[in-house]
């Protein structure tokens, strides 16, 4: 899976005034988008970039005919089609919520909208779910991305287009090695305990 990110700073002032002083606030929001190319088959993806609608209506609506996205519900997944130009169940992909793709055909997803900022939380429940980094960064899941709330022996699992790379928590230290995540991914966590994972972000 290919990732080409492009993001954008727009800085939006306001002026307010006192009694006493002129006052100038500040407020930058990123903007910008990511491309994802993938591989004909199943790939698991999360969304990279907030906006208004994170639905699959709004965020993947130039997919191929009969492309089908899978979200895990606690217990197996459902499922969306997509045909005549819409997906038959709208489900939601917001930043930090993962799925599977199944592409009839190597195509490139782009996600456009605003890098989430500021204190994030991710709720992981326990057992398994699917999730990603709500911020478009790769990375080591917890060096970089920030998952240290995890409890041993909870577990991360890296779909390859056939099988998982399995990484296992063991007293606070990844076996093997430590889990690379790269913008537009996600993954699986069976994680021992509910969890909230939690980060602050900024792009300055």
């Amino acid at each position: 899976m290919r990732t080409k990110a492009l993001l954008l700073s727009a800085a939006l002032l306001a002026a307010g005034l006192t009694t006493s002083t002129a006052q100038t606030v500040y407020s930058v929001n990123a903007v910008g988008y990511v491309n994802l190319t993938l591989p004909i088959g199943y790939s698991m993806i999360a969304n990279p970039l907030n906006t208004t609608n994170n639905t699959l209506n709004a965020l993947l609506t130039d997919v191929p005919p009969a492309t089908q996205v899978l979200k895990w519900n606690g217990s197996g997944f459902d499922v969306s089609t997509f045909a005549f130009g819409s997906w038959d169940q709208n489900f939601t992909l917001n930043p930090g919520e993962g799925a599977f793709i199944n592409l009839g055909a190597a195509h490139t997803l782009t996600f456009v909208g605003e890098v989430m900022q500021g204190s994030l939380t991710n709720s992981i429940p326990a057992g398994y779910s699917i999730r990603g980094s709500q911020v478009p960064q790769s990375g080591g899941v917890t060096t970089v991305l920030g998952l240290s709330q995890l409890a041993s022996p909870s577990q991360i699992l890296i779909w390859t287009g056939s099988s998982y790379n399995l990484h296992t928590l063991v007293f606070g230290s990844w076996d093997p090695t430590e889990p690379q995540i790269n913008v537009g991914q996600s993954f699986f966590v069976n994680s021992e305990t509910a969890v909230q994972w939690t980060r602050t972000f900024s792009v300055n």
